[in-house]
């Protein structure tokens, strides 16, 4: 069996430790830990052939999209510790109308809203919950501008753990605030941005023995690397040429790029898919770091409709750096009407999600444009969230109600605003013709 450990990311200090230790950064230089696996080499075609087989299994660790491919993260030397709620399992859809707006010539959708709690965020907290179970936590926290906090609220309550969620006031979707009320989290709001909260509640984790369940643990990093490995499986292990996603803390980018990393160093796949990650305009410091160069600069007041990648000082971004850098990927950035009228496009596919998610189709617009992206490339953009995340952004937008945060009017491109008519057959008849 692989043994796991905790290291420290940055290879010039090279600090490890136990993999029982309850750590978010390197003791020794400050920097993000990473969960790495010594052991045996990997019969890749053995394990292609056991992930699909597993597909047909009704054992619980089977039948989750995550914990099917547990050989890839062995951190865990009991199962017993896993709550699972079948997460994972989630469609890769083409949606050729959303290919065609994003000027390329096919485009799937990796649609991670079909979770359990309607985000992707149930990939990694299956396993950070496991974790917590191990180290024999009884309360789990983190600071969320909701997906997080509905993901961590189901699945504490499904492991019989106390969940505090810390939110910043008045920032958050009602669609997302009301699972967590739902699944009994005890909510804070509190009178601060994102990043001061997440400052906050370490301090806090620290002085109170709370678990820190934000993407900071490198536990939920471990969970997030399925969405990639699941991917490959539904493509019968057949790299894109890109993988598109959104960009807000960049747990995502840092799971992405390591699992790829790893699938190729276990011989699953053969060749690396360069990862392109896109951010709002009001919140793109990664991107500013990226393109610019010198520091990087954190956004001190971070703004934009998009609420799932409303941060302004991204805790993973050295993780990410590694991962662009390393598959030659790139970082756009995207205006609030971009994204409208992307999400509005993908709408039009028959496919839903929330605002944060049309970043990507909104990116790959942009990208194709500036030749970066061929027309031709095999793309695969992740969808983070569910549609009924931010219904209200939603009819504000196809009725022409929308305001970015700046207050600017954002126009309703591809509205569908609904009609009032009256009851009578006639005259509704003679509208419809």
């Amino acid at each position: 069996m692989a043994q796991a450990e905790l290291s420290c990311f940055d290879e010039r200090c090279g600090a490890r430790y136990g993999i029982t230790e309850v750590l978010y950064n390197c003791t020794k230089c400050g920097g993000l830990l990473e969960v790495r696996y010594c052991g045996d080499g990997y019969d890749p075609a053995a394990l292609r052939r056991l992930f699909r087989e597993r597909r047909m299994s009704q054992a619980s660790l089977d039948a989750s999209g995550v914990w099917r491919y547990r050989e890839l993260f062995p951190f865990l030397d009991d199962y017993k510790h896993v709550v699972t709620l079948r997460e994972g399992n989630t469609p890769l859809l083409e949606a050729p109308r959303a290919a065609e707006y994003g000027r390329l010539d096919r485009l799937a959708f990796k649609h991670q809203g079909f979770n359990p709690t309607g985000s992707f965020k149930d990939n990694g907290m299956t396993c950070g919950v496991a974790q917590a179970r191990r180290l024999g936590m009884r309360r789990v926290a983190c600071v969320s501008t909701g997906n997080t906090s509905a993901s961590m609220a189901a699945y504490a309550a499904a492991a019989g753990l106390e969940a505090l969620i810390f939110l910043p006031h008045g920032q958050i979707s009602f669609g997302k605030l009301a699972q967590a009320l739902e699944y009994g989290a005890r909510t804070l709001e509190v009178e601060a941005n994102f990043d001061q909260i997440l400052a906050l509640v370490r301090a806090l984790a620290a002085r109170l023995g709370i678990y820190l369940l934000n993407s900071v643990n490198p536990f939920r990093i471990e969970g997030q690397k399925s969405i990639i490995l699941e991917m490959l499986d539904q493509r019968d292990w057949r790299a894109p040429d890109w993988i598109v996603l959104p960009g807000g803390n960049l747990g995502n980018t840092s799971a992405f790029g390591k699992a790829l990393r790893e699938a190729r160093e276990a011989g699953l796949i053969d060749s690396m898919p360069r990862l392109a990650v896109v951010q709002a305009e009001g919140a793109a410091p990664f991107y500013e770091f990226v393109a610019r160069g010198g520091e990087f600069q954190a956004v001190e007041k971070p703004a934009t409709l998009a609420t799932a990648i409303r941060i302004g000082d991204p805790v993973s971004w050295p993780k990410a750096l590694h991962e662009i850098r390393s598959t030659g990927g790139t970082v756009e950035k995207v205006s609030e009407q971009e994204i409208a009228d992307a999400k509005a496009q993908i709408g039009r596919s028959g496919i839903g999600c929330e605002p944060a998610s049309a970043a990507t189709l909104a990116g790959i617009r942009k990208l194709t444009a500036r030749g970066v992206m061929d027309r031709g490339a095999d793309v695969v953009a992740v969808l983070t969230g569910n549609l009924l995340k931010d219904p209200d952004y939603i009819y504000r937008y196809h009725t022409g109600e929308l305001e970015a945060p700046d207050g600017t009017k954002i126009r309703s491109s591809f509205g569908n605003r609904p009609v009032v008519v009256p009851n009578d057959p006639d005259r509704i008849a003679e509208l419809l013709r």
